[in-house]
């Protein structure tokens, strides 16, 4: 990745997450923490069920060693930023998706390496200690995420935009969200179609899965439609860009980057068909209540 992208991309991230804030109001997180059974329900998916449906995935399709470890490196990264943004356009429970994101990006630091060490060590039979920069994680996280939402936060606590700038900064926004999306496609097409026929299988189906599983999650916890949105997305978004910095900078070998990638690709394209289904639904009920 180019060192232009590599700077640009962080600064939209930062903007989608700005954006957000604008929407957001202290009464809403407060909601959230009174409610900790969503918190814990999408925990539960993230840190335990998802790298046990990954490793079932591996046995299901008997994948080779280095792509088998290259999926569970996957599983091992908490929530994706751009979780968040997907959440809101898909009219689902924003403040809860970004409660999980900050909540699973603070337990990675336990769960990366405990998971992948056991993934190298069963799959290719290295015992290798993984040394997961967590400072580093935490402090990206809270410059891409935490600062921008609070600031944004604050402009909407405290008035300073009029509500036509707020819509026209989440207009904006959404722009750069898709941006994102086809930027992704577009720098990583090489692996993609390298690999894709041999690995996409497996990949979608952790990625269906997963979104499924946070769903059913919140069916169980009695959560409304917008939780239960949030827990699928946040299962079903990963923080692939982790993932294929620890297979390529922490592991050095860039071969277990490659589900991380192929993931990117293909969780996009499942959250924009989850954000146009439910921009259908709620054109629809809208149309109905009006007649």
């Amino acid at each position: 990745m180019s060192p232009v992208i590599s700077t640009l991309l962080p600064a939209g991230l930062a903007f989608i997450m700005f954006a957000l804030g604008l929407k957001l109001s202290v009464a809403d997180f407060r909601r959230v923490v009174a409610y900790p059974v969503a918190v814990g329900l999408g925990l539960i998916a993230q840190t335990l069920l998802l790298p046990l449906t990954a490793f079932a995935i591996t046995m299901l399709f008997d994948l080779s060693p280095q792509t088998a470890v290259g999926l569970m490196i996957l599983a091992a990264c908490p929530g994706g930023v751009t979780a968040a943004m997907i959440t809101d356009l898909s009219r689902g429970d924003t403040c809860l998706s970004i409660t999980l994101t900050a909540c699973t990006s603070l337990l990675s630091f336990v769960t990366v390496p405990l998971i992948v060490g056991f993934s190298l060590e069963h799959f290719l039979g290295q015992a290798t200690t993984i040394d997961f920069p967590v400072g580093q994680a935490i402090g990206g996280l809270f410059l891409i995420t935490l600062v921008p939402v609070a600031a944004g936060l604050l402009f909407n606590q405290a008035g300073w935009l009029t509500p036509a700038v707020a819509k026209l900064v989440g207009r904006l926004a959404t722009a750069v969200f898709l941006a994102i999306v086809f930027l992704t496609f577009f720098t990583e097409w090489p692996s993609i179609t390298a690999h894709f026929a041999t690995i996409a299988p497996a990949v979608l189906l952790l990625n269906v899965v997963t979104m499924c599983t946070g769903a059913l999650l919140g069916v169980a916890g009695r959560l409304p439609t917008a939780g239960r949105i949030a827990l699928a997305v946040e299962c079903g978004i990963q923080n692939s860009a982790l993932g294929i910095t620890v297979a390529v900078s922490l592991l050095s070998v860039s071969g277990l980057a490659v589900p991380s990638v192929i993931y990117a690709f293909l969780m996009n394209i499942t959250a924009l068909a989850l954000i146009l289904v439910r921009q259908l639904q709620v054109t629809r009920a809208a149309v109905t209540s009006e007649r």
